[in-house]
């Protein structure tokens, strides 16, 4: 799969030229998409994304649907191209985790505006706290979504201190769900090569 910083219908593979590819490389984008993943706590989880995320999912989607014209294909990149980050950020994936149906709709209740209190903070600089749901607003005043898409933005001399090798601290510091740890070293590697300058 190859990535050119922007993704375009020109870039995707046809149907037939991918399910040939993913069965040659589908345990490579597990691997990466594991060493991206970040538990935060027993009930949160964040995926954060990559060209290379997005890519795959726009194909999978494109599989599954089977889609080759060119409208529907335009359709799923709209759709998927915003989780790209573009340099200056990080955009992760936020799911909120409770296997009982009953707990889960009891926290959501009380995790009202959680995805706004989730932060990275790089050693020597305050903490970026995520921008949410720029799409679409996903809660009410009854209770939040168990998914969100965030964003966190960064000043070049953050970006220049992730790239340098700083520790960075992912938390949360909502009052029901307070919860932070240190990002692993091959997650870090990893998020680092979404930064530019």
């Amino acid at each position: 799969m190859l990535c050119t910083g922007h993704i375009t219908p020109d870039s995707l593979m046809s149907l037939e030229a991918y399910s040939k590819w993913r069965k040659l490389h589908k345990a490579e984008l597990i691997a990466h998409r594991k060493q991206r993943t970040v538990h935060l706590g027993e009930h949160i989880t964040l995926q954060f994304e990559s060209e290379r995320t997005m890519r795959y999912q726009i194909q999978e989607m494109l599989r599954i649907e089977k889609i080759f014209e060119e409208e529907g294909i335009q359709q799923e990149i709209d759709a998927y191209a915003p989780l790209v980050p573009d340099g200056s950020n990080w955009k992760a994936t936020m799911m909120i985790e409770y296997p009982d149906v009953t707990e889960r709709q009891r926290e959501l209740a009380r995790l009202i505006g959680v995805e706004d209190r989730l932060f990275v903070e790089v050693e020597g600089y305050e903490r970026v706290y995520a921008i949410a749901d720029e799409d679409l607003d996903r809660e009410n005043a009854t209770k939040t979504s168990a998914v969100h898409f965030v964003r966190f933005e960064f000043t070049p001399p953050m970006r220049a201190a992730i790239q340098a090798g700083a520790a960075v601290k992912l938390g949360c510091d909502h009052t029901h769900y307070p919860a932070h740890l240190m990002i692993n070293a091959e997650g870090l590697a990893s998020l680092a090569g979404d930064l530019r300058g």
